[in-house]
C-alpha cells in the first residue's frame, strides 16, 4: 500500500513539472508575439478631393508579420479586408494589397463620401488609424438675373449673380469692363453646400450702353480657372449730335467736307441737313451722301449756318456749323492796321513812362544841389560872402576867398 502511494505521488510530481514547463513556454511565446505587435502601427493621411474626383486611401505599416489590414468607411462598414472586397460598391476598387500596404480608391466621389475612414491592423490588441476625407463641392456656373433688354436711360436696375453647390462657400466678384466693382454679398447654407448671391444696383445712363458686366466665381476647387457669366447692357437713349469738318479755315476754291456724327440708341438714321433754316442750295455743287455734306469749290455764297438734325423714337437733337469762306488773297494783303496801331500805342506808352521817370530823377537831384548851394547865402552882403557861408565850404573858406579875389 505504501509503495502504491509513493508511485502515485511520483507520477503527480512529474506531470506537474511537465505542465508547468508547457505553461511557461506558452506564456513566453505569447509575450514575444505581443512584444513584436507593439512595433506595428498603421500609418494613414487625410485627403481632400473635389466632388466627382477620385480618392485614394492608403494604409501602411513599417513591420508586419502577415497580420491583415482593413479599411472601413465613416459608417464603420468594412470596405476591404486585405485583398477581399467586403462592400458592394462599384466605385470602390482595390489598388494595392501587400503585407505592409492596403490602398483602395473611391471614384466619382460625392459629398456623402466625406467623413472619417479607419484603417485597422488586426494584432492583439487591434490597432487603428483614422484619415479624414474632405470633399469639396464644385460651384455651379453663375447666373445673372434682373436684366431686361433693352433698358432705358435713367432706369434703376438690380443685377443679381447666383451660384450654388459650393463647399466651402464660393467667392463671387463683379467686373465692369474688366474693372472690379463691389457688390452686396449673401451666403445661404443648403445641407453641406452653399448658395452665394451678389447684387449690383445702379441707375442706367447712356455710358452704360455696350458695357459688359461680368460675374466671376472663385473657389478652392477651381484650381486653374474660374467660372464666370457676362451680360452686355443695351441702353436706349435720345440722340445728341456733333459736326466734324475737314479743314479748319475754309478758303475760296477749296473743297470742304462736313460730317454729321449722331450718337443715340436706336441709331438716328438718316440725318437732315439744312442751311439758315431752309433747304440746301445748288445741289450740283453741294453734295449730300449719307451723313456727309461736301462743298465743291467753295465761294462766298456758301457762307451761312448749316444744321444737322437727328431723330429716334426717344427724341431729336441737332448741331450747327457756321461757314465763313475767306479770300485767299486777303491773307497776303496789306498789314493789319489794328495790329500796327496796337504796337505804336505800346511804344508811345513806354516812352512816356521813361520820360516821366527820368524827369522825376533829374528834378530830385537838381533840388538837392540848389538847396545845398543856397544854405548860408541869404544874409550875405555879396556873392563872395554867400559862397563862403554855404555849407561844406567852412573848412576851406580862406582858400575859396583867395581864389575868388
Amino acid at each position: 500500500m505504501m509503495v502504491k502511494q509513493h508511485m502515485l505521488f511520483t507520477l503527480y510530481s512529474i506531470c506537474g513539472i511537465v505542465l508547468k514547463d508547457i505553461l511557461a513556454v506558452s506564456v513566453a511565446a505569447t509575450k514575444n508575439k505581443v512584444r513584436g505587435a507593439q512595433g506595428q502601427f498603421p500609418i494613414v493621411q487625410n485627403m481632400t478631393v473635389t466632388e466627382g474626383g477620385i480618392a485614394n486611401l492608403t494604409c501602411r505599416v513599417e513591420q508586419n508579420d502577415n497580420t491583415s489590414l482593413q479599411w472601413s468607411n465613416p459608417a464603420q462598414q468594412t470596405l476591404f479586408f486585405g485583398d477581399k472586397k467586403a462592400l458592394r460598391d462599384n466605385r470602390i476598387e482595390l489598388v494595392r494589397a501587400t503585407s505592409q500596404e492596403l490602398t483602395i480608391s473611391i471614384s466619382e466621389v460625392t459629398l456623402a463620401d466625406e467623413g472619417m475612414y479607419t484603417c485597422s491592423l488586426f494584432t492583439m490588441p487591434v490597432k487603428t488609424a483614422k484619415a479624414f476625407l474632405t470633399v469639396l463641392g464644385m460651384p455651379k456656373k453663375p447666373e445673372i438675373n434682373g436684366l431686361t433688354k433693352p433698358v432705358m436711360e435713367g432706369d434703376q436696375i438690380t443685377l443679381t449673380c447666383v451660384t450654388s453647390g459650393s463647399k466651402p462657400a464660393a467667392d463671387v466678384r463683379w467686373f465692369k469692363n474688366e474693372k472690379e466693382i463691389k457688390g452686396a454679398k449673401e451666403v445661404n447654407a443648403s445641407g453641406k453646400t452653399f448658395t452665394v448671391k451678389s447684387s449690383l444696383q445702379f441707375q442706367v445712363n447712356r455710358h452704360d450702353d455696350g458695357v459688359a458686366y461680368t460675374c466671376r466665381v472663385d473657389h478652392v476647387a477651381l484650381t486653374a480657372t474660374h467660372e464666370e457669366t457676362t451680360q452686355v447692357l443695351e441702353v436706349h437713349y435720345a440722340p445728341y449730335v456733333e459736326i466734324k469738318h475737314s479743314i479748319p479755315a475754309p478758303l475760296e476754291g477749296q473743297n470742304l467736307k462736313l460730317e454729321c456724327v449722331p450718337h443715340g440708341n436706336p441709331s438716328p438714321d438718316p440725318v437732315l441737313w439744312t442751311k439758315d433754316g431752309g433747304e440746301l442750295p445748288d445741289l450740283d455743287r453741294v453734295i449730300v451722301e449719307g451723313r456727309e455734306l461736301t462743298f465743291m469749290a467753295l465761294n462766298k455764297t456758301d457762307n451761312g449756318t448749316y444744321r444737322c438734325e437727328a431723330t429716334n423714337h426717344l427724341g431729336t437733337s441737332h448741331a450747327e456749323y457756321k461757314l465763313v469762306v475767306k479770300d485767299p488773297n486777303a491773307l497776303s494783303g496789306p498789314p493789319d492796321h489794328a495790329l500796327i496801331g496796337g504796337i505804336v500805342a505800346v511804344v508811345v506808352f513806354a516812352t512816356l513812362c521813361l520820360i516821366i521817370v527820368l524827369g522825376r530823377y533829374l528834378a530830385r537831384h537838381k533840388g538837392t544841389y540848389l538847396t545845398n548851394e543856397a544854405k548860408g547865402a541869404d544874409d550875405a552882403p555879396d556873392a563872395d560872402t554867400a559862397i563862403i557861408n554855404a555849407d561844406g565850404n567852412h573848412a576851406h573858406a580862406e582858400e575859396k576867398k583867395e581864389y575868388f579875389i
